[in-house]
């Protein structure tokens, strides 16, 4: 709004309203009723002022039925700047309603559904690729909850705890043999935006291979038995006067290099067996305590001169899950923390709960790991160190067998680490599967 423009406009107001009063008040002043005058010029004023206001509020009830009027002064201006706005918002409008148009066209063409929703989780707008996967309808399904379209338990928990940093997946509510993926995404005030996508053949093909590395790795062990067999016949040869005495530094490193297969063969299948089972099957109260006792006194006797193994357990907790899984994640810890410690180190081991749930920590005295390289250590075949994890026979698959171990048990692993210093891997284990008895803490 041009305020001189507008400045202008109320000094000519003013004017042709003092005329008014002046005209007004010498001629009622002439017949001798000076305020009579004056009432009927100011009574002239309101009645002109309501009249525009009587205009003006007809026009904001139904702006395209009813045209202002083009009055000069005041009322002018403000008629002037009311139109332009009125312009201005139609363009802004227009604008918006393209904005909208291309982000549907765009979003319909997406292989992925996606469902606008409310913050009360109300569809408000869904492409044709969500109508696919989900069996959403349109119009009749703008306007319900997803949650009473979408019944599935799993989907269900993702809502009420309202954690969207990761995916959830679940079976397609209109076809049992496609897995979706779905992602919720928080943005603007309260709207979320729900992300569908078709994981069915992701799936498939992580099951093939699964399955092939399980069959490849059951395979293998024929060959490497035989091979072992041979090898165990000619290592004797090679000792004394034997006729393979030349040969004894290649069959001692054919001898090392088979046991290492083996080792890569066993985790294979291991790993193969973590994924492929489900996390609910087979649970039992593991008595940790007892378990943790036995895996570092083996550790101790593998390990006699090298390095010392410190436990301090809480022997009042137990936790519900698999035993043998359980096994598997601490004895994994306790190897790769006494492969990467140097000779004379110390690997403490300690498992204690609290109102979070229990809590297993195995720490190091080894070389620490930087921070960029932790993110990645679950990973299969990743090592920080290849040339010290091929000479300690390592397989690069400890911790990825941890990593699902732990997700069978609902938990997960804390790596603190610092280089120079070394290292303490945490797995937290949540409460609802801890089971204390009276507390005792056993130092050994």
């Amino acid at each position: 709004m041009d305020t001189g423009l507008m400045q202008a406009a109320w000094r000519r107001e003013i004017a042709r309203i003092i005329a008014l009063l002046l005209v007004f008040g010498l001629a009622g002043g002439l017949l001798g009723h000076v305020w009579a005058g004056l009432v009927i010029a100011l009574a002239i004023c309101l009645a002109l002022q309501l009249r525009m206001l009587r205009w003006l509020s007809r026009w904001v009830v139904h702006p395209k039925r009813v045209d202002l009027p083009d009055p000069t002064g005041v009322w002018g201006e403000v008629f002037e700047q009311l139109l332009e706005m009125q312009k201005r918002n139609r363009k802004r409008k227009k604008r918006l309603a393209a904005i909208v148009a291309e982000f549907q066209s765009s979003t319909a063409a997406l292989p992925d559904g996606a469902v606008v929703m409310s913050s009360r989780g109300e569809i408000v707008w869904f492409n044709s690729s969500a109508q696919i996967l989900l069996g959403l309808r349109s119009p009749q399904d703008v306007g319900q909850r997803i949650a009473n379209l979408v019944r599935h338990p799993s989907f269900a928990n993702y809502l009420a705890v309202e954690q969207f940093e990761s995916d959830v997946e679940l079976i397609s509510p209109i076809n049992e043999h496609v897995t979706l993926a779905m992602r919720i995404i928080p943005y603007g005030e309260g709207q979320r935006l729900l992300i569908v996508r078709d994981v069915s053949e992701h799936r498939r093909l992580e099951v093939m291979r699964r399955d092939f590395v399980s069959n490849a790795s059951h395979e293998l062990r024929t060959p490497l038995t035989v091979l072992r067999g041979y090898l165990d016949m000619m290592e004797p040869d090679t000792r004394g006067k034997g006729a393979l005495l030349e040969w004894k530094a290649p069959i001692g490193e054919m001898r090392a290099q088979a046991t290492r297969m083996e080792s890569l063969i066993t985790d294979l299948l291991k790993l193969a067996r973590l994924e492929s089972d489900s996390s609910v099957a087979r649970q039992e109260l593991i008595d940790v305590p007892h378990l943790l006792h036995r895996i570092a006194e083996d550790t101790r006797r593998l390990s006699p001169d090298r390095h010392t193994v410190e436990a301090a357990i809480e022997a009042d907790i137990k936790l519900l899950g698999r035993d043998s899984e359980f096994h598997s994640l601490c004895q994994n810890l306790l190897q790769n923390a006494i492969q990467y410690s140097p000779d004379g180190g110390a690997v403490r081991l300690r498992w204690w709960g609290d109102e979070d749930g229990a809590h297993l920590s195995v720490a190091d005295s080894g070389l620490g790991i930087d921070e960029a390289d932790i993110p990645r250590l679950t990973e299969r075949f990743y090592r920080v160190d290849v040339a010290r994890s091929r000479s300690r026979g390592g397989t690069g698959l400890g911790l990825a067998i941890v990593k699902h171990a732990l997700e069978h048990h609902e938990a997960r692993l804390e790596i603190i680490s610092q280089p120079g210093i070394g290292s303490t891997f945490i797995c937290h284990f949540p409460a609802h599967r801890v089971q204390r008895a009276q507390p005792m803490v056993v130092n050994g």
